[in-house]
């Protein structure tokens, strides 16, 4: 995944509030919301939304992706797309911290993947950390779950709806609850 100016200068530090990429950071999220307006306000083909998540993302979107509205990010431009990926409704991808997405991932609606946070210190708190997250081939998000920074969900792994996903996901694995523990594997013969 190619990364934008903009992560390298905030990979593996706290960004403080005064810091001037705050400012390159804004600047990219207003020119952003004319897109998001675009995909989630008009009704677009399906060639015509991914053209314009394309345009919002900084690559093109393969054909054999479908992403339906309304989708909503925070930055855009760290969201990397492979192929026969499905998106449902109303997925929130907090991507400041860069989440890639591999080929024939399932998004069920409402999921959330979120690759930032705040310090715990209050006096800190408006300050920013990122991690990225990457969802493996075949991977499946069920409904409303949550995936917080810096987690990697294996491939053909399942995360149970609502589940809140704060470590690693084994290959194979199916993890629930909150936060979300292994309930069990996934025999590669099951239909």
């Amino acid at each position: 995944m190619e990364h934008s100016s903009i992560y390298h200068q905030i990979e593996n530090r706290l960004v403080e509030s005064h810091d001037a990429v705050f400012e390159q950071i804004h600047a990219i999220q207003q020119d952003g919301e004319r897109l998001l307006h675009r995909l989630n306000q008009h009704l677009l083909s399906p060639a015509e939304f991914r053209e314009t998540l394309g345009e919002l993302i900084g690559q093109p979107v393969d054909e054999s992706v479908v992403v339906l509205p309304p989708l909503y990010t925070d930055f855009g431009r760290h969201i990397s797309l492979g192929k026969n990926i499905f998106i449902n409704r109303g997925v929130m991808l907090t991507d400041l911290g860069s989440i890639q997405i591999d080929d024939h991932v399932l998004i069920g609606p409402f999921a959330k993947l979120l690759t930032v946070n705040h310090p715990v210190s209050p006096s800190k708190r408006r300050g920013l950390s990122v991690k990225p997250i990457h969802l493996k081939q075949n991977a499946w998000i069920g409904a409303g779950a949550t995936i917080l920074p810096g987690v990697t969900v294996g491939k053909h792994a399942i995360v149970a709806a609502n589940a809140t996903v704060t470590t690693d996901v084994p290959d194979l694995a199916i993890v629930a609850g909150t936060p979300a523990r292994i309930i069990r594997y996934i025999d590669e013969s099951e239909n």
